[in-house]
């Protein structure tokens, strides 16, 4: 009878929580999702002691009726990479504005994110203070068609390391170029494109001595600025794509400096 009565509850709810979803597209369309107060998002007629959330989760988004809905936003995108730091595999759904402050949102699909586990991890509960603050929505930010990545090739010790960093289109604005540097930090991007960018110079390492031999510098640095072209071509902020090309416009590493 009170799991009965709980469903009844959320049914009444089902008015308050489509205003909520709608109230969350108009602040994401006026860029002011940071100024939204968790007071007015609670879903109505349930205390926190309930935890609603974990109900509907349990008996609905998860193991319910709407796990179909579930697997489709989990699925959403292409080879299962996290939209969040582009190199994760999806693997869980991620609340772009916090559950715990904003339940009646909880299963709106575009508050609904897909991500790695170390997304979700890094972002947690946090709420944005201001709109700099706000990291990039990958659906409603739309930035992936922009570079907007970028790396430097560092000589050290006789190894060879890039460190990346945010470098904004002449085009955005400053709240935007803020959000995106705020994103970078938030989700560690620096520290994992640098490793797997590292990585990825240890196993091309190998191939370029012949090249250099046989072409010259002009030889290694055609390598690289075709690969650099074929990952960038459809991912403008692809860690390997940036670090062919900071590989290819760097003078030492294509003279031989490949590092050891």
């Amino acid at each position: 009878m009170g799991e009965q009565k709980r469903h009844s509850r959320l049914i009444a709810a089902a008015d308050a929580v489509h205003t909520a979803g709608e109230d969350f597209r108009t602040a994401a369309a006026d860029q002011t999702l940071h100024t939204l107060e968790p007071e007015k998002f609670q879903i109505p007629g349930f205390s926190d002691e309930e935890k609603p959330v974990s109900w509907i989760y349990q008996n609905g988004m998860v193991a319910g009726p709407g796990r179909s809905i579930y697997n489709q936003l989990m699925s959403a995108p292409e080879h299962e990479r996290c939209p969040l730091c582009g190199h994760g595999i999806v693997s869980q759904l991620d609340h772009f504005l916090p559950k715990s402050s904003y339940p009646a949102l909880c299963v709106d699909p575009l508050n609904l994110i897909p991500a790695c586990p170390d997304c979700n991890k890094a972002k947690s509960d946090k709420r944005a203070a201001s709109l700099e603050e706000l990291p990039l929505h990958p659906y409603l930010d739309r930035v992936d068609g922009q570079g907007w990545l970028d790396a430097k090739v560092v000589h050290e010790d006789g190894s060879v390391r890039l460190e990346f960093f945010v470098s904004p289109p002449l085009d955005w604005d400053q709240v935007l170029a803020a959000r995106a540097q705020n994103h970078f930090k938030l989700f560690g991007l620096r520290r994992t494109y640098a490793v797997q960018a590292n990585r990825f110079i240890g196993e091309i390492r190998g191939q370029l001595p012949e090249l250099l031999d046989s072409g010259g510098m002009d030889s290694v640095r055609d390598h690289l600025r075709t690969g650099a072209t074929s990952s960038l071509s459809k991912r403008p902020n692809s860690w390997m794509g940036v670090t062919y090309r900071a590989l290819a416009n760097d003078a030492l590493f294509c003279q031989g400096a490949f590092g050891v």
